[in-house]
């Protein structure tokens, strides 16, 4: 029961390990243990795009007090976040990223796909070198990136 209303629990588990990996409960008590493990499974991509967007992406950093504004905000801030992971997936990517990023972070072994953040960072170095580099445009300096923040930090103070 969940207050006065009845519930169905499913637990998933790995079956090479012991204990249970998830606990999903539902008010839908005519769902048979498939259906509710579908609709969770269906909905884990919604979820993982939203944290994404909220921790990553910056979605849930706006600071609004109009009720327009806070109605505009959230899914402009959604359309860009998506934007920039198109932009990664249709000319950003590379195969060597993946390579890179384990360079820069050696805790990273079994990292086998870019992750949002990867694609972020590598959008914001694009859009850096095209500031720097308008004509060739290729990646920037660790100096020059440097160099940019700084005049960026003067202007935000």
């Amino acid at each position: 029961m969940f207050g006065g209303q009845a519930v169905h629990v499913v637990l998933v588990r790995d079956k090479s390990t012991t204990g249970y990996d998830v606990a999903l409960v539902t008010t839908d008590l005519a769902a048979s243990a498939t259906q509710i493990i579908e609709r969770y499974a269906s909905r884990w991509s919604i979820e993982v795009a939203i944290e994404d967007a909220k921790q990553i992406g910056g979605v849930g950093q706006a600071r609004n007090r109009l009720r327009s504004a806070v109605e505009r905000t959230v899914p402009f801030a959604l359309i860009v976040n998506t934007l920039a992971v198109l932009w990664y997936a249709t000319v950003g990517y590379h195969p060597d990223d993946v390579e890179e990023r384990r360079e820069l972070a050696p805790w990273y072994r079994d990292k086998a796909q870019p992750s949002v953040l990867d694609m972020f960072t590598k959008l914001r170095r694009v859009i850096i070198a095209g500031y720097l580099r308008p004509i060739d445009p290729q990646e920037p300096t660790c100096q020059e990136i440097t160099i940019l923040r700084l005049a960026w930090e003067d202007v935000a103070a």
